[in-house]
């Protein structure tokens, strides 16, 4: 993997530095919702903390011929206050990236030929349209002062695609096995 052109070297900074923040974020908020007695919604933050962490260790991974220092700049959403506020910050984010960020990001990348960039962005996109649902459905059970479900929650290693209870059988995102989940 190597990037040849400065503009997707970096947008692939801008997703890292996004994505980092966005995984310890969502790992404050589970740690929060767990307190405040939602610790399903607090595994749910977990499990898409995790989900966030593949992204930037994709996109750090494509940049691996770029050594040297450099500054990040990534929006990010700031504050801590109740379940049903963290999970609308969540919200936020996540549409932000499908959207605004990963769709120009996407198109750069293959405007510059930037295959891997691309891939890499690519099950960011997919994996957050998810995420972006499943903190909206998790919201609206919160709202009513309750908890989600039990199921299990399961994360691509490769793309961060998530899945909850146990429906999959290989990645539709990247075709990973669901053994490897």
């Amino acid at each position: 993997m190597s990037v040849k052109n400065a503009m997707t070297a970096d947008f692939l900074r801008s997703a890292y530095g996004g994505e980092s923040m966005a995984h310890m974020r969502y790992t404050i908020w589970a740690e929060s919702a767990k307190k405040d007695g939602y610790p399903n919604i607090g595994r749910l933050f977990k499990g898409i903390a995790y989900a966030e962490w593949c992204h930037a260790k994709n996109h750090f991974n494509v940049l691996k011929n770029q050594v040297g220092d450099s500054t990040v700049t990534a929006g990010a959403i700031f504050g801590h206050t109740n379940i049903v506020e963290n999970l609308q910050g969540a919200i936020n984010g996540e549409i932000h990236e499908v959207e605004q960020m990963y769709p120009v990001y996407l198109e750069t990348a293959n405007f510059q030929e930037e295959k891997d960039a691309h891939r890499s962005f690519n099950f960011a996109l997919e994996a957050e349209k998810i995420h972006a649902k499943l903190f909206q459905e998790a919201q609206d059970v919160a709202k009513n002062g309750k908890d989600i479900g039990e199921e299990s929650i399961y994360i691509c290693p490769i793309c961060g695609f998530t899945e909850i209870g146990d429906n999959v059988e290989k990645c539709p995102v990247c075709g990973a096995k669901k053994r490897s989940f």
